[in-house]
C-alpha cells in the first residue's frame, strides 16, 4: 500500500512539473533561436529503516533539446542565423559571457552592436563591436562585421571586428534563468568552423503539434495517478472495515 501511495503521490507532483515545462516550451514556440527544455523521471526506493516499501518518483534529467530550428530568410542586413551547430557570444546582464542562437541584431544609440534584447555582441577579441555613425553593416559567414559609410565613398569598407562564434560541448552548457546558455568550464574558445547564414533568422525548435500531444498525454497520466491514490484510499477503507468486522 505504501509503495502505491508514494509512487502515485510523487509521480503526480512531477507530472505537474512536466506540464509546466511543456507549457513553457509552447509559450516560446515563436521565440527566435529558442531551445526546447526536456525532462524525465524515474522511480527510486527510499533509503532508511522502515522505508523499504516507499518508492519516490524523482526528476532524473533536466536538459535541452539542441536540435537546430528552421532558418528563414529575412533580407535584413543585421539578421544572422547559425548554420548547424554553434553559438553567438554575448555579454549577459550579469556582465559575463553567455551564448545565444538569437541572431536579430541592431546598433544601439551608443554605437554598439547588440541583440534586439539589448545584449552586446562580443567580438573574438572579447570586447563589444563598436559601429561608427552613418554606417551600413554587412556580416560575412565567418562573423566578420564590415561597415560602409553612407556619407563617404561606397568603396570604403572597414572591418570592425569578427563576432565570437563558439561551439562548446552540449553537455558543458547550462541554461540560465535569463534564457542564455553558459559554459560550465569557463568561456568557450572561438571555433573557426562555425558559420553564419546572412540575412536570416533561426526559429524555435519547439514542435507545437508534438508539444500539444505531450500535454494531453501528461494530463491523462496525472489523472491516472490521482485514480491510483483514490484506489489506495478505497483499499485502505475496505481493509479497515474487514479488520473491524473480524474483531
Amino acid at each position: 500500500m505504501d509503495k502505491l501511495i508514494y509512487t502515485a503521490m510523487t509521480g503526480a507532483k512531477y507530472l505537474m512539473a512536466r506540464q509546466d515545462t511543456i507549457a513553457q516550451n509552447l509559450a516560446q514556440a515563436s521565440t527566435q533561436g529558442y531551445r526546447a527544455q526536456i525532462d524525465g523521471f524515474r522511480a527510486v526506493p527510499v533509503d532508511g529503516d522502515g522505508a523499504a516499501t516507499r518508492i519516490f518518483a524523482i526528476d532524473s534529467t533536466i536538459g535541452t533539446d539542441f536540435t537546430p530550428g528552421p532558418v528563414q530568410a529575412t533580407g535584413r542586413d543585421l539578421d544572422i542565423a547559425i548554420s548547424g551547430k554553434g553559438w553567438i557570444a554575448v555579454q549577459g546582464n550579469d556582465g559575463n559571457e553567455a551564448y545565444t542562437r538569437f541572431g536579430g541584431l541592431e546598433v544601439s544609440a551608443e554605437g554598439v552592436l547588440q541583440t534586439r534584447t539589448g545584449l552586446a555582441v562580443l567580438s573574438d577579441g572579447g570586447g563589444p563591436i563598436n559601429v561608427p555613425p552613418d554606417s551600413r553593416l554587412t556580416i560575412a559567414e565567418d562573423g566578420t562585421v564590415s561597415a560602409v559609410s553612407v556619407a563617404g565613398p561606397a568603396t570604403a569598407v572597414n572591418a570592425l571586428g569578427r563576432i565570437k562564434l563558439v561551439n562548446p560541448e552540449e553537455a558543458d552548457l547550462s541554461r540560465g534563468g535569463d534564457g542564455l546558455f553558459r559554459s560550465k568550464s569557463g568561456e568557450a574558445p572561438v571555433d573557426p568552423a562555425v558559420r553564419l547564414n546572412a540575412k536570416s533568422l533561426e526559429g524555435s525548435n519547439v514542435n507545437t503539434v508534438e508539444a500539444m500531444v505531450s500535454m494531453i498525454a501528461v494530463a491523462r497520466q496525472f489523472e491516472m495517478q490521482m485514480k491510483m491514490l483514490s484506489n489506495a484510499e478505497e483499499n485502505a477503507r475496505q481493509a479497515t472495515r474487514l479488520l473491524s468486522s473480524n474483531g
